[in-house]
């Protein structure tokens, strides 16, 4: 059984830059054809849709550490985070979504793949 919780913080660019750079388990909840056009690398894509299906195996898959949810503004990241929270995942919402990683010079990849 996983432990509730409420956590649906929004994190910066700057502060989800450096997660990223640990490590971070990312999930990109954009549709597939937005995923495929460009995507965080190693960005897992669960469509917004699709992520109250596999929220509790994602909870089960990251025993307790951070998840990093982005979309392409930060629209989408926010609910679904706060879907995830729900379902006892410490989730964080990533500010101004891929569109500001992109602006900021971060690395995108195309394709339906994560990286």
């Amino acid at each position: 059984m996983f432990r509730r919780s409420t956590r649906t913080d929004e994190s910066t660019l700057t502060d989800f830059a450096a997660a990223y750079a640990e490590g971070a388990v990312t999930v990109d909840v954009r549709e597939p054809a937005e995923y495929a056009d460009g995507h965080v690398p190693n960005a897992q894509n669960i469509p917004l849709d699709d992520l109250g299906v596999q929220a509790s195996q994602l909870a089960s898959d990251v025993q307790g550490d951070p998840v990093y949810v982005i979309c392409a503004s930060g629209n989408r990241s926010k609910a679904g985070a706060a879907l995830l929270a729900r379902a006892g995942v410490d989730a964080r919402s990533v500010a101004g979504g891929t569109a500001a990683w992109t602006r900021a010079g971060h690395p995108v990849v195309t394709g339906s793949r994560p990286a």
